[in-house]
This record gives structure tokens, C-alpha cells and sequence, in this order.
């Protein structure tokens, strides 16, 4: 008589169990910019694993008004739990009141490359005068139309004195991966944050831009105020800041930002 109590009592504690875990897993609803993405992917099953949440991404620009664009997808209506994008951009959000301000946490630095197709010359950036010389010298040139992007043609080329003669040859990418663009052949050199030029196969990336004339990017992450898992959401945000990322994250060309020096 034991032995078939005990075996009905087991079977109801694990289907006990298995309701209890199936109502404490969550579906979380991330968007994300191209910053982080390669890291992303691979940091998301293991997230998954762990907590047993199941996370749904809609990737796209940080800014911008293409389709994709994170702004533009919240505009829309489109569900959000998790934005995780260009830090100021993220800023943006929370003073129009759609992310919870005390959930922000800056993730990463992220600096911005300089990439050729495989195989071509490789041009000298080693300072701003040569970046300015490969930029003249070049016929093409292409940049995002996120962050590194706004910075290299509001910016860079200002700084540069070249702002006239980079108009005729000078593109701004919109939602593509510049790699993409220049793997093609479309543009004979590319700008973008080297953790999104690192995934894209075609390309060398020369090295990031010197320091005199480099931006560095934060990715931050924070709670949409119309999040239907905010708990989850929070806990997918503190794995991505916690020490077990950190190695997938330096890896895809990030700089980790220790939990002390965020918001």
C-alpha cells in the first residue's frame, strides 16, 4: 500500500511542480539594436536555460524612422518588455515617458571600426590625418544610420575639414549592417560599431578609429512602461550585466561597463 501511495503522492508533487514552473516562465519580449547582437544570440539560451523565460527579439535601429526602428516599433504598438539600444537614444525614451527610468542600466562600450572588403587594401588609420587621406582617396564610403553613423557624418567629417567633398560619395545606410554594404562591394570603406561590423562575413575590419577621433557608443537596456513581464524583463537585464556575460560581451568587441558605474 506504501509504494503506490507514495507513487501517486510523487506523481501529484511533479505535476505540481511542472504547473508551478510553467506559470513562473515568462515570455519576454526584447527589442535590440545591432550593437549587441551577435553577443545576444549567444547569451540568450543560456538566459533561457537557466531561468526557463523564453525571449522574443525584434531587432532594429536605435533611431531613425525605418520600419525596424525601435522607436518606430513602439509607435506602433508593437510589444516590448525589454529595450536594449544606444544609451541616449534609450534616454530619449524615458523623458517621452515609455521606458521606467529606474530600470536603465548602461551594458556596454562600444567603439567604432573601419572595415574594407576581404582582400582589398587595407588603408592606414593609425591617425586623423591618414583616416582623412583614405577617406578622399576612397570612391565610396558607406556609414550606419544608428549612433557611429550620426557621429561620422555630423561630426567626423566636420572635424576632418572634408564635409564638402564627402557629400557626392558618402552613404548613410539605413537598416542593412554597413558590412553588408561593403562585403558587396557597394562602398570601399565602412564605419560602424565594431561589434556589429565583427558577425558579418566578407569583410576585414581595419581596426577601430584613433582616439582623436573616435566615439565611443553605451548600449543601456531598460523596462518599457507597457511591459506585461517586467520581472522577467529585469532579470534578463541583470544576466547581461552580470559577470557570467562578460566574457561573451569583450569577445563581440564590447567593453563591459561594471554594475558600479551604471545608473
Amino acid at each position: 500500500m506504501r509504494r503506490p501511495a507514495f507513487r501517486t503522492f510523487a506523481l501529484a508533487f511533479l505535476s505540481a511542480l511542472a504547473l508551478t514552473s510553467a506559470a513562473s516562465a515568462a515570455e519576454v519580449h526584447v527589442m535590440i539594436s545591432g550593437g549587441l547582437t551577435a553577443a545576444y544570440k549567444a547569451l540568450v539560451p543560456e538566459f533561457e536555460r537557466k531561468t526557463g523565460h523564453k525571449v522574443v527579439t525584434a531587432f532594429g535601429p536605435s533611431m531613425g524612422t525605418t520600419t525596424n526602428a525601435i522607436p518606430v516599433r513602439l509607435e506602433r504598438g508593437e510589444p516590448a518588455d525589454v529595450l536594449i539600444m544606444v544609451g541616449y537614444a534609450l534616454g530619449d525614451l524615458i523623458k517621452q515617458g515609455k521606458v521606467e527610468a529606474s530600470s536603465r542600466v548602461d551594458l556596454v562600450k562600444s567603439p567604432i571600426g573601419v572595415a574594407v572588403k576581404t582582400g582589398a587594401p587595407k588603408p592606414d588609420i593609425t591617425s586623423a590625418e591618414s583616416v582623412k587621406q583614405a577617406l578622399l582617396a576612397a570612391k565610396t564610403i558607406a556609414y550606419s544610420d544608428s549612433a557611429s553613423g550620426v557621429y561620422v557624418s555630423t561630426e567626423m567629417f566636420s572635424k576632418l575639414g572634408i564635409l564638402d567633398q564627402m557629400k557626392g560619395k558618402a552613404r548613410q545606410i539605413p537598416a542593412t549592417p554597413v558590412g553588408e554594404i561593403v562585403a558587396k562591394g557597394e562602398a570601399e570603406i565602412g564605419f560602424q560599431q565594431i561589434s556589429e561590423l565583427k558577425p558579418v562575413a566578407g569583410i576585414d575590419i581595419v581596426g577601430p578609429l584613433p582616439d582623436s577621433l573616435q566615439k565611443i557608443t553605451v548600449f543601456s537596456a531598460g523596462i518599457a512602461t507597457a511591459s506585461k513581464e517586467p520581472e522577467a524583463g529585469k532579470a534578463l537585464i541583470s544576466f547581461f550585466a552580470s559577470s557570467e556575460a562578460h566574457d561573451t560581451l569583450v569577445k563581440s568587441g564590447l567593453d563591459p561597463i561594471p554594475a558600479s558605474a551604471t545608473h
